[in-house]
């Protein structure tokens, strides 16, 4: 009993607890509600009261700036007045000076019209009395009309002539008087232009050829093998003579073995050809193998060889002649002019020659080196096929340069090399004379006697053909013409003329190395004997 009552007061506590602490939580949240509205209308009073503070600031501040804006307004409107009053001052002082000087030009204009109709005056004037001079002038040139046709009359009855034979006489006269002293004057400035010319040419050729150190030795255009014996002959020729066909079918040489002890010679217009031989039977001497099979291997094996020498020629010629850039065939052209004479002239020696030759006198003169050099080296590579294909070396050499894409001025400086074509430029001028020089030098060439004997003659004739030419003599070896002329028909004035026509048939008439000098000769002798 005791004991339920117990948890009877023990529930009955906790409910009173809970009770208790139910009703202290409901006071609280009203307390609290309580205390935020309190504090909420506080805060809102507070707002309300800044913002006020606020709109009155805001209003003190819009009155301020409104009274500065109001001031700086005022500011503005005057400087802008000002500025205003300036420039309209400026303006109006601007358009009386334009003004003045619009009256003042006004007033110089006025003076130009006074002087001007002044001026018109003054030439109605002057064309008036000027109309009456040219009617006196007129009446004076027809007084002296005809006062020159009777004193012409008069003239005429005098001197027995009339006025067309005077003229004609008094022509003839002036114009043997005018020939003479043309002639004379030429012959000034011909002496002064040639004694400058000459000597500066010869500065310049003898500058390029004492720098330019070329071999002088001429070549034969046949081949010589030596033999060690007599003996050998009879080998080479082989049984029935198959060697010697054999030999001869390879290298299409003829091999001349006639009685000339201990030697064979070789003859062919192939100079490459004949050099192939000229080794391969060299070499077949020093085996001592001679026989059809062994002939055929020594000329092919030779045969390269020749052509791997013929390559190495050309590029060393290209080398030393410093010209660059060359098409591989042509430098295989220049090395086959390695065993090409000219007139027993070495044609790879001599087109090396050109090419130093032409550049040095280029460089003297301001010309374009490089273009002398190289046309210089290759103005004869003509020659290195000219006995395989039809034309003539120039015409085969052009064709070659176009056909290998060099330059137009290389290809105009080898067809102008000879005079075929006139050359048109200054490196084309200088090939022409290097090539000159080097085939006309002491002994750079040889020339057969009949060629020599028919120069001279065409020489002589050629002088003896013009009219007034008594005789003719050529003189050092053709290159010097001495031309006697009949001083009854030729006067001194006209052997200055009768000289310059002679050299201009002989250039173009004649082919000659070098130059030739045409010397006339007048002469008067008077005799008479003392008895």
């Amino acid at each position: 009993m005791t004991g339920n009552f117990m948890v009877l007061l023990a529930a009955l506590n906790s409910g009173a607890i809970v009770g208790i602490a139910a009703g202290a939580l409901v006071i609280g949240l009203l307390v609290g509600i309580f205390a935020y509205r309190t504090y909420s209308k506080n805060k809102i009073g507070l707002a309300k009261k800044e913002a006020a503070r606020i709109i009155d600031e805001a209003h003190l501040e819009a009155k301020s700036i409104r009274k500065d804006g109001l001031l700086e307004a005022k500011e503005n409107m005057a400087r802008m007045r000002t500025e205003f009053e300036k420039e309209t001052r400026e303006r109006r002082a601007e358009l009386q000076r334009s003004e003045n000087r619009l009256i003042q030009k006004e007033a110089a204009l006025d003076k130009k019209e006074e002087i001007l109709d002044k001026k018109q005056f003054e030439l109605e004037n002057s064309l008036k009395q000027a109309e009456a001079t040219r009617q006196k002038l007129k009446q004076m040139e027809e007084e002296l009309s005809t006062q020159h046709e009777r004193i012409q009359a008069e003239l005429e009855r005098v001197s027995g002539m009339t006025k067309d034979e005077a003229a004609a006489q008094l022509k003839n006269l002036l114009i043997e008087a005018v020939k003479r002293d043309a002639a004379l004057e030429a012959k000034e400035i011909e002496a002064r232009a040639k004694e400058q010319a000459e000597k500066k040419a010869k500065q310049i050729i003898s500058l390029a050829i004492q720098r330019c150190a070329a071999d002088h030795a001429a070549e034969a255009t046949v081949s010589v093998v030596p033999l060690p014996s007599d003996d050998m002959k009879g080998r080479i020729i082989g049984r029935v003579g198959r060697n010697i066909r054999a030999l001869e079918s390879a290298t299409g040489v003829d091999l001349i073995i006639d009685d000339t002890p201990d030697v064979v010679t070789l003859s062919s217009f192939d100079p490459i050809r004949r050099e192939v031989a000229r080794i391969a039977l060299e070499r077949l001497i020093a085996d001592g193998r001679i026989h059809p099979a062994r002939i055929e291997e020594m000329v092919d094996r030779v045969k390269k060889e020749v052509d791997q020498s013929i390559k190495e020629a050309g590029e060393e010629a290209a080398f030393d002649a410093g010209v660059h850039g060359l098409h591989p065939e042509i430098i295989k052209l220049l090395g086959r002019l390695r065993y090409r004479t000219s007139y027993g002239q070495n044609v790879l020696k001599h087109s090396l020659e050109v090419a130093f030759l032409a550049s040095m006198m280029a460089a003297e003169l301001g010309a374009d080196v490089k273009v002398a050099r190289r046309a210089g080296l290759v103005h004869d590579i003509g020659k290195a096929v000219d006995h395989e294909t039809e034309g003539t070396h120039i015409q085969i050499g052009v064709d070659l340069a176009k056909k290998y894409k060099e330059s137009n001025a290389v290809i105009h400086a080898i067809a102008a090399h000879h005079g075929d074509v006139e050359p048109e430029t200054i490196e084309a001028v200088l090939v022409q004379a290097a090539d000159a020089i080097s085939g006309a030098r002491p002994g750079a060439r040889r020339e057969s006697l009949e060629n020599y004997i028919k120069r001279i003659e065409k020489l002589e004739t050629i002088a003896n053909s013009f009219d007034g030419v008594e005789q003719s003599y050529a003189i050092q070896a053709g290159r010097e013409i001495r031309v006697i002329v009949k001083p009854e028909r030729v006067n001194d004035a006209a052997t200055v003329f009768l000289a310059k026509e002679i050299a201009s048939k002989l250039e173009a008439e004649l082919d000659y190395p070098g130059q030739i000098k045409v010397n006339v000769i007048r002469e008067v002798r008077s005799v008479e004997y003392a008895k």
